[in-house]
């Protein structure tokens, strides 16, 4: 899995001209799943997310954690994670994992998720417009085959 997470103040997804999951402080993640991907990618997806230090503390430290901060999740399926530009200017998606797959694998990681802190979706396959306030900025690439 290839996920980007943001901290940020604030975050919303829009489908068909309709309000469909907003977040006040937290993370939003856009998430890619790739065809080798499976339960232990979630895992780790999911401990990685649920603990990364990215919160700043008192002294203004990034040294607390969503769940350290009462945040949120905004979760958005993002299969362009896995374009190949090696060739051309038109971005290959062939990398990304089949459809079923990757719906299954990405609402197992919202759900355990949950378990944390409170998650938004949006709809997997979904043409979707995100808005976001990004925090700092922070913006931090996790791949669970990079570990």
């Amino acid at each position: 899995m290839k996920i980007v997470i943001q901290r940020v103040r604030e975050a919303s997804v829009i489908i068909e001209q309709e309000l469909y999951g907003q977040i006040q402080q937290g993370l939003l993640l856009l998430v890619g799943v790739g065809p080798d991907d499976g339960k232990e990618d979630v895992d780790y997806a999911v401990r990685k997310i649920a603990n990364m230090r990215i919160f700043s503390d008192e002294e203004g430290k990034m040294n607390r954690s969503v769940q350290d901060v009462s945040g949120q999740i905004l979760s958005i399926s993002q299969f362009t994670l896995f374009a190949d530009t090696k060739k051309g200017n038109r971005p290959a998606f062939t990398g990304a994992a089949a459809p079923d797959l990757a719906k299954a694998l990405y609402e197992e990681l919202n759900q355990a998720l949950r378990a944390f802190v409170p998650v938004e979706t949006g709809i997997f396959g979904a043409d979707m417009q995100v808005s976001l306030t990004n925090d700092g900025p922070v913006t931090i690439v996790l791949d669970t085959k990079n570990k």
